[in-house]
């Protein structure tokens, strides 16, 4: 799959929280560009400085008993990317592949490097009262699970971080069931039910995306990265028996049509248009 790394244009923009990075015009953000003046904001949140189980250390402060192995797999992280080898800096830490974004440090995001994240994309046709698949220009009409995000108020696509040791097509569902299902705060026989229907139905996806995500997160030394996968059901009966219901995450969920005025979070426009495409809908 296609691993082209768009230009940055949502991680240039103000950070989570108000942080004002340092301003880069779009002929500065390649690193093949010199410039002298360019003086980034340092910022790592206070969330990721207490070191949880998902962060890494401060490298370029404490030194660890066994250096990252970057551009490899470092025990269960996977500090590969998509775009290849990138380079690290003299202090220690990785530098982004893409280019500038005004802020070093990780921000928001737990491990220097590459971050990656799965992102399942479950379509169906939209249809009338009477069953009947809508059209438009022809071409029928898609429509996608879409989660509203508590902390930008954007809507997205229910994905989230392949954790240490897991396997992109175990968090594909494991996101879906959390962020669309709420399967963390159902009981232990609910739960067993939701796993079992995502089973069922993320049985066959077809690949749209994988690469670089122009996240509003990404710094210079930290960036997200991710496979985006397409479940679609044909029929409408597989994901009709479904019942959404948003998750912790997530302020609301909802079937969203895919249309060229629906704004959505970080890349995800990106991903849903390749949907759109391999689909030959409408938008």
């Amino acid at each position: 799959m296609t691993t082209t790394t768009p230009a940055h244009v949502k991680c240039r923009g103000q950070y989570a929280g108000g942080v004002q990075r340092f301003p880069v015009p779009d002929d500065k953000v390649d690193w093949s560009v010199e410039w002298q003046e360019y003086k980034p904001v340092d910022y790592t949140a206070p969330v990721v400085e207490k070191m949880p189980v998902w962060a890494d250390v401060d490298f370029r402060k404490t030194k660890p008993d066994v250096a990252p192995k970057y551009n490899e797999i470092d025990g269960k992280i996977d500090r590969r990317s998509f775009c290849g080898k990138y380079v690290v800096e003299e202090n220690g830490v990785p530098r982004n592949p893409v280019g500038r974004t005004g802020m070093v440090g990780r921000g928001l995001l737990g491990r220097w490097g590459p971050n990656h994240a799965a992102d399942p994309i479950v379509t169906r046709w939209k249809r009338d009262s009477s069953g009947s698949i809508i059209t438009k220009d022809s071409k029928f009409v898609l429509e996608f699970v879409a989660i509203k995000r508590k902390d930008c108020n954007e809507w997205a696509i229910p994905g989230g971080m392949v954790e240490p040791g897991d396997t992109v097509s175990a968090t594909l569902k494991k996101e879906f069931g959390e962020e669309a299902m709420n399967s963390i705060e159902a009981s232990p026989e609910e739960k067993k039910k939701i796993e079992e229907q995502v089973n069922q139905l993320f049985t066959q996806g077809q690949e749209v995306y994988s690469g670089y995500v122009d996240d509003p997160r990404n710094t210079d030394n930290a960036w997200m990265e991710t496979v985006a996968v397409n479940f679609h059901d044909e029929n409408g009966e597989a994901f009709g028996k479904v019942k959404l219901c948003a998750g912790d995450d997530a302020g609301d969920v909802a079937w969203k049509e895919l249309n060229s005025s629906l704004a959505l979070y970080a890349s995800h426009t990106t991903f849903t248009k390749r949907v759109v495409e391999l689909r030959n809908a409408a938008f």
